[in-house]
C-alpha cells in the first residue's frame, strides 16, 4: 500500500493555506506533518480524509482495496474527541465499531490496552482530558484499519500515555500499516519521514 499527494493545495475561503505539497507514505512508514501554527498540518489530514476539498493536485492510494475510497480505509483522530458524554465508555467504543461497519466486536481488549478497562461503565461526560483522549485511540485498535491520520495526537496524554501510543503506532507500522501524523513535536515515532509546511518550496518528504 502506498499513499501519495501530488502537487496538492488548500483553499480556505479566501485564503490559500498552502500548494503544491507531495509526499508518498509506504506500508510501514510514517510522515510526521510540521509547521507552523496555520501552516495547514490539520487541513492536509482533513483533506485526506474528505473532510476539506482538493484546491489542486491529487491524492491516490496504490495497493488499497479498490472497492473502498481512502477514507473508507482510514481512521481519522482529530483535535475533538468524538464522544457523547451521556454515553459511558463502552458504549461510545461500541458505537463507533458499529459505525466503522463491526458488528461484533471484542472491546475489552482496546479499553484495557488504553487502561480505561476499569472505567468501561462510567458515562464519558466524567472522563477527564487525557482519559477521553485515550478513548478516541481505542478505536484505533477496536476496528483494524491500514491508514492512521492522526492530528496532535500526544495532545492531553501523560508520559505513560505517550509511551503507551508510541508502542501502539510502531506495531501499527509493523503489522503494514501507514501513519501520517501533525505534531509540533517528537511523538515517539524514530524513523519518520517529515514533511515541514509553510516553507517556500514544499517538495516531497524524504
Amino acid at each position: 500500500m502506498r499513499l501519495i499527494g501530488i502537487d496538492l493545495a488548500c483553499q480556505r475561503g479566501e485564503r490559500g493555506v498552502f500548494a503544491g505539497v507531495n509526499f508518498a507514505v509506504e506500508a510501514g512508514q510514517a510522515l510526521i506533518i510540521s509547521g507552523r501554527n496555520g501552516a495547514g498540518k490539520s487541513s492536509l489530514l482533513r483533506m485526506i480524509i474528505g473532510l476539506l476539498p482538493i484546491a489542486g493536485g491529487r491524492l491516490a492510494l496504490e495497493s488499497g482495496d479498490s472497492e473502498l475510497s481512502i477514507a473508507e480505509q482510514a481512521h481519522y483522530l482529530g483535535h475533538q474527541d468524538a464522544l457523547k458524554g451521556s454515553l459511558s465508555v463502552v458504549e461510545n467504543l461500541s458505537f463507533w465499531a458499529g459505525f466503522f461497519g463491526l458488528r461484533s466486536a471484542d472491546l475489552h481488549t482496546p479499553l484495557a490496552t488504553v487502561g480505561l478497562a476499569g472505567l468501561a461503565g462510567l458515562p464519558a461526560a466524567y472522563l477527564s482530558a487525557g482519559q477521553r483522549r485515550r478513548l478516541s485511540i481505542a478505536r484505533l485498535i477496536a476496528v483494524p484499519r491500514p491508514i492512521w491520520l492522526l492530528d496532535e495526537p500526544t495532545s492531553t496524554l501523560d508520559a505513560s500515555a505517550q509511551h503507551r501510543l508510541a508502542e501502539l503506532m510502531a506495531a501499527h507500522l509493523t503489522q503494514g500499516g501507514l501513519i501520517l501524523a501533525a505534531s509540533h513535536g517528537p511523538i515517539g515515532l524514530t524513523g519518520a519521514q517529515e514533511l515541514r509546511l509553510g516553507e517556500a518550496s514544499p517538495g516531497e518528504a524524504s
